[in-house]
């Protein structure tokens, strides 16, 4: 049987990921870079494929008109091409 804590992730986590998507284009370059490169981060434990990143990058980007990419796919002001 799961833990409650594990309930409460399984419940909550999607809400927060609904909410930051809602809201990416008011967020500052900072918190979305910072979110982005965590979303990656965490994608890559569950799926091996390579291409997540460019993948988020559009998926973003196809929502939010200002999300800017830099050449690496990441979102706008990327030091790296990540955040």
């Amino acid at each position: 049987m799961p833990s409650p804590a594990t309930n409460s992730e399984a419940r909550f986590e999607p809400l927060l990921g609904a909410a930051a998507v809602h809201l990416w284009a008011e967020l500052p370059a900072a918190v979305q870079e910072k979110l982005f490169e965590h979303a990656v981060v965490i994608g890559h434990r569950t799926e091996a494929d390579e291409s997540l990143r460019e993948q988020l990058a559009v998926f973003l980007h196809d929502r939010h008109k200002r999300t800017q990419q830099t050449e690496n796919g990441g979102p706008r002001g990327s030091r790296h091409g990540a955040a």
